[in-house]
């Protein structure tokens, strides 16, 4: 099982309201986010673990390095990229077979995520992507995912609707299908996660839904305290 973090953002917001750390190295119960990603992951059986962090942070640059006389099994690239789906793209040469992504400001109850990888695991393949949802919204621009009775993933909307339950909570475990849809999709110029999403579906994929508890992105101060409760230490 291979795993990938999105570390490359600019985490300007958190700036502006006096976080000086770049967002991987905020605490959250006394643990950096990008340490938290990597014990949960490597607890869940990461083979790999490939990881992109914004080159204009030193200090993330020299904290990294440091991790990597620890973790032997982190893929690291620094670079500037225009979106999470290109930073995306960017790991994608180091992702050999199934995969989860995420971003390194997502905070989950750990339990629940490996439940979560389990059910992705034992997928005998019905599915070729299991994505997190939630019904918990604290997000300043949802991506609404409606599903079938059954769990499947009918589309992702920008706009509530009736009948939609969830949001996207930003946790993607994906089979090596969904990267041909991702070359394809950077080839044709488009570009954002959530039309990455779309892509999917439009393709044909056939993805379901894993609803979660709470999850939440720091993209605020006034997040970490939400994302401390949310958290679930071994």
């Amino acid at each position: 099982m291979h795993y990938a973090i999105i570390a490359a953002g600019d985490g300007s917001r958190l700036t502006n309201e006096g976080i000086p750390l770049p967002k991987p190295l905020v605490k959250i119960n006394g643990e950096t986010l990008i340490e938290r990603l990597i014990r949960i992951f490597n607890k869940n059986g990461a083979e790999s673990i490939s990881i992109i962090i914004n080159s204009t942070k030193p200090q993330l640059a020299e904290y990294m390095a440091g991790l990597l006389q620890k973790e032997k099994n982190i893929n690291l690239i620094s670079g500037s990229t225009p979106s999470s789906v290109h930073s995306f793209y960017e790991l994608r040469k180091f992702i050999k077979g199934p995969f989860c992504l995420t971003t390194v400001d997502t905070v989950f109850d750990e339990d629940e995520f490996a439940e979560y990888i389990a059910m992705f695991r034992n997928n005998t393949g019905a599915y070729d992507g299991v994505m997190g949802v939630t019904d918990y919204i604290d997000d300043e621009k949802p991506l609404y995912v409606r599903t079938t009775p059954a769990g499947e993933i009918e589309g992702f909307y920008d706009e509530y609707s009736e009948g939609i339950r969830y949001i996207s909570a930003g946790i993607y475990s994906l089979k090596p299908v969904a990267l041909e849809v991702l070359d394809r999709f950077m080839l044709s110029g488009q570009s954002r996660m959530r039309n990455y999403q779309r892509a999917l579906v439009e393709a044909g994929l056939r993805l379901y839904a894993y609803p979660f508890g709470k999850v939440i992105d720091i993209d605020h101060k006034s997040d970490i305290e939400k994302a401390e409760k949310i958290a679930r230490h071994a």
